[in-house]
């Protein structure tokens, strides 16, 4: 079992905060400025990392590969993936320039390859872990060879059922590779609530022994919220400049108070889990002494009275004997007389 990943200066895993990736993406629509926008708002609002994409489209698709659904969708615009893919590229040298900016907003730097060339250069820039998108998960060669460059590697597994993810792991450690974190994902673009099966987190992380987090497509915070209740150690989400920038991720992602917004919702939810260990707060003593009740006298007993229930009554405040010493007072005579309303003491009774 691994509960604890270093990336560059963090641990993740069991007992660390979140870690919250800042999914760029294409959404930079391959200009290497919005790009740099994007690295802005992601270290503005408290991301861990921001994520992009690196790929040749020669590489990834073929020249008549269409698109997805979703992608002719949202960009309004029937073509290949190919001629898509083609626009949305960086290049090696944006690369490094987006890698040097990274370091300067001391924000951390990531992405996914999707060939062996563009992780070869992610290697070259040290990248701090390969983050790896849910369509390369049954690609079992190609991650073994990013495995090999011995860096983390973060999966996502939309897509896939149990047993793929196994073969995808074993075949990261067949390489001697033992930095995995998986993230549960829902490869819908939106995803449906309803389908987004959170519980997955949970039953992945005791079968595999592995940190596990989660990749959002859902709209809104509210699932990667809940994701991070039921233990994610990772959050990825989409973000944008603006909604209604060309391309075919725009529509799905947050935009810049969103991205602040999901950052701080996440801490907030961290700081409410806690340690689970049932006890009272420090704030709570002086509300504990105003709501909780007292054995008081319910009228005026003279001294050298048997103490029976009529006596007796169960009161606010909460600073004299609890209610449930009761028995302890029955039957036994006062010291003194008691004025109706006085908070019991043991000292008054003989």
């Amino acid at each position: 079992m691994v509960t604890i990943i270093r990336l560059a200066t963090r641990k993740i895993g069991a007992g660390q905060p979140c870690f919250i990736i800042a999914e760029a993406g294409v959404n930079h629509n391959g200009s290497l400025r919005l790009a740099r926008q994007l690295v802005n708002v992601a270290a503005d609002a408290g991301a861990d990392a921001i994520k992009f994409q690196s790929f040749k489209a020669e590489n990834l698709v073929t020249r008549s590969a269409p698109q997805a659904e979703y992608q002719a969708r949202n960009t309004g615009k029937v073509e290949s993936q190919y001629a898509m893919l083609k626009r949305l590229e960086l290049s090696a040298e944006a690369h490094r320039e987006l890698s040097s900016y990274c370091r300067e907003k001391k924000i951390i730097f990531l992405s996914t390859p999707f060939d062996e060339e563009s992780t070869d250069l992610l290697e070259k820039l040290n990248v701090p872990a390969f983050k790896v998108g849910s369509g390369e998960l049954t690609n079992l060669p190609f991650l073994s060879y990013m495995a090999r460059q011995k860096k983390p590697m973060i999966i996502s597994t939309g897509m896939a059922n149990g047993t793929e993810v196994a073969k995808a792991v074993n075949a990261v450690r067949r390489t001697g590779n033992k930095k995995i974190i998986l993230l549960h994902c829902v490869s819908a673009y939106p995803a449906d609530p309803g389908g987004v099966n959170l519980r997955a987190i949970q039953s992945m992380r005791t079968r595999f022994g592995l940190p596990v987090g989660y990749s959002d497509h859902v709209i809104g915070c509210e699932t990667a919220y809940a994701a991070v209740a039921l233990g994610a150690c990772v959050i990825e989400k989409h973000f944008t400049i603006d909604r209604n920038l060309p391309g075919p991720d725009q529509k799905l992602s947050l935009e810049p108070g969103e991205l602040g917004k999901l950052v701080n919702g996440i801490r907030i939810v961290e700081a409410a889990l806690g340690n689970g260990i049932k006890h009272p707060m420090p704030e709570e003593k002086k509300v504990a002494e105003l709501v909780r009740r007292s054995l008081v006298a319910a009228r005026y007993i003279p001294e050298g009275i048997l103490l029976a229930k009529k006596h007796i009554a169960v009161k606010r405040p909460g600073t004299g004997l609890l209610p449930a010493m009761i028995s302890k007072l029955l039957g036994r005579k006062t010291k003194t007389p008691i004025r109706a309303g006085t908070l019991l003491k043991m000292e008054m009774i003989q």
